[in-house]
């Protein structure tokens, strides 16, 4: 029988976890996937790839340093529910703002604690990810089955339009130290035209302290609308769902091909793998965490050699078919556990991109580079169509 105290996770074949209720008393839906990060749950639970998924941190301890508004990656929490092993019933952290329980409450977000995690993982590694209810909410447990059951998958779940914002606006925002303080930048020298397809905060940080104006659109946005506001940069940011279910937002960036540069991140990688001729498919279980090793030549290190290993972030369930992109666009990067594409070379049309996520948010900052790569092809870019 079901009490107060007692949360439920069941999985669309039936399986079922109890565990104990923390956060919004409420029934969340969603894939259940999970991520190897040792730390950053505000980031995570903030990132709006999260969007419709119930996330499963394998790090055993969660919460003990509570939850911080400047480490937001949103306005608030994305993920429909959270998983974890051990929920620490204290916090020591002199940044936090407030425990992690209380946040998800006000914000309507169940969690269930207590569970075993590590079944868990082993099972959607070996079976891939499967779609879900967390209840906390007294629901009884042969209803969660039947609902579950029946919930939708991933696959062709559109979710952009869902976590866009609703019109354009100028982001300022810069990097601050670890007090809030602004770091110093460059001096703003480009303007850069993001997409918001669910955009995580550190990336416009970034652009920003790099010396970019960045203008945030919505994901409906015309290349015409785009071509207006003469930009001399684009910006595909990340974001959640299928990435073949929006053809309107593939040509707008074909369109876009060639005129101006280009830079494609997660989501936005698998968009501009469409517009270059590529497609898409959904993956077993996806990449999430911030040890992912990616084999890359798009850098040239010290000794002047090109191939490199980055260790990154990522957080994505679809990845690109690298044999179907035409040339002179190429697959330039590759992950190393999966052999799984990370990356897309279209020197030639000025557009690059990358699966994983090189303004981390959590993570290493190995890839960060990747956004000088994309200052120094907006200078290249402004150069060559001077002469």
């Amino acid at each position: 029988m079901t009490t107060n105290n007692t949360a439920w996770l069941v999985l669309e074949d039936g399986t079922a976890f109890a565990g104990t209720a923390f956060g919004a008393t409420a029934t969340a839906e969603g894939e259940v996937v999970f991520n190897t990060s040792m730390s950053g749950y505000p980031e995570l639970l903030t990132d709006p790839s999260y969007k419709r998924q119930l996330l499963t941190l394998t790090v055993p301890e969660v919460g003990n340093y509570g939850v911080c508004d400047r480490d937001f990656e949103s306005d608030g929490p994305q993920a429909a529910g959270l998983i974890v092993r051990h929920l620490s019933e204290r916090v020591s952290n002199w940044r936090s703002d407030r425990d992690l329980s209380s946040w998800m409450k006000d914000a309507g977000i169940p969690g269930i604690a207590g569970i075993d995690t590590r079944a868990l993982v082993l099972k959607l590694r070996e079976g891939g990810t499967k779609v879900g209810l967390l209840s906390t909410d007294g629901t009884p447990l042969s209803t969660l089955r039947a609902r579950a059951a029946a919930l939708p998958g991933m696959a062709g779940c559109e979710l952009i339009s869902v976590v866009t914002c609703k019109a354009p606006y100028e982001f300022t925002e810069g990097l601050v130290d670890d007090a809030g303080r602004p770091l110093p930048g460059a001096p703003k020298r480009f303007h850069v035209v993001a997409y918001d397809f669910g955009m995580k905060k550190n990336m416009a940080r970034l652009l920003v302290h790099k010396g970019c104006k960045v203008t945030v659109v919505p994901a409906a946005t015309t290349a015409a609308e785009v071509k207006a506001l003469h930009p001399d940069g684009v910006l595909l940011s990340n974001g959640p769902g299928d990435p073949s279910t929006v053809p309107h937002i593939v040509d707008a960036v074909r369109t876009l091909l060639g005129d101006v540069p280009i830079f494609g991140i997660c989501m936005g990688h698998q968009l501009l793998g469409q517009a270059l001729g590529s497609s898409t498919y959904k993956t077993p279980f996806g990449h999430r965490g911030g040890n992912q090793p990616v084999l890359t030549d798009a850098v040239v290190n010290k000794q002047g050699e090109r191939s490199r290993v980055l260790i990154t972030s990522q957080n994505h369930g679809f990845a690109v078919k690298p044999e179907h992109l035409p040339l002179p666009a190429r697959a330039n990067e590759t992950n190393l556990s999966d052999g799984t594409n990370e990356g897309v070379d279209a020197r030639a049309r000025w557009a690059f991109s990358v699966q994983y996520h090189p303004e981390a948010a959590p993570g290493p900052h190995d890839a960060e580079l990747h956004f000088d790569r994309f200052v120094a092809m907006m200078q290249e870019h402004q150069e060559t169509t001077r002469r």
